[in-house]
């Protein structure tokens, strides 16, 4: 059985690999506020898939990691607004039941699966519509999601 790394070194180890950019390319993150020892209050970028209505567009999200995680998912909202079915168009809000990583949520998960999978989702878990032959599919760029009508750019959850 593995040790269970405790939150704090956890968070380090995340911020560590956000400030030195060593994720993925499309995506970001970083603690809000430098000197928040707790590391609880995150900022993360996600960058618009190309191909959609969502090319060239850069989305913020607040990420808020209680006292819970990496047990527990954090609690994700944009500040960008966008036009997903799993944010909450009135709050920015990310459903934790609709999106799989966070409804499906396993301590070695990270900030990053999360602003990921906002990007793609697991082939299993798509309606059959959805199913390509392609074991990736961006969330984002799904047929029924690529050519939703987006607020904006610019605008932001109040």
């Amino acid at each position: 059985m593995a040790a269970k790394v405790p939150r704090n070194f956890r968070l380090l180890e995340e911020l560590e690999k956000g400030e030195k950019g060593l994720g993925a390319e499309a995506c970001s993150y970083g603690l809000k506020d430098g000197d928040d020892l707790l590391m609880t209050n995150w900022n993360g970028t996600i960058l618009g898939p190309p191909h959609s209505v969502h090319e060239n567009r850069i989305y913020s999200l607040n990420i808020h990691c209680g006292d819970t995680y990496p047990d527990l998912p954090p609690t994700v909202q944009f500040v960008s607004k966008i036009n997903l079915p799993c944010v909450d168009q009135r709050t920015g809000r990310v459903d934790p039941s609709k999106l799989p990583c966070l409804s499906q949520w396993r301590r070695d998960y990270t900030m990053e699966t999360i602003l990921i999978e906002l990007r793609r989702q697991v082939r299993q878990n798509l309606p059959q519509c959805c199913l390509t032959d392609h074991a990736w599919i961006r969330f984002m760029a799904l047929p029924q999601h690529k050519k939703l009508p987006q607020p904006p750019e610019g605008t932001t959850f109040a």
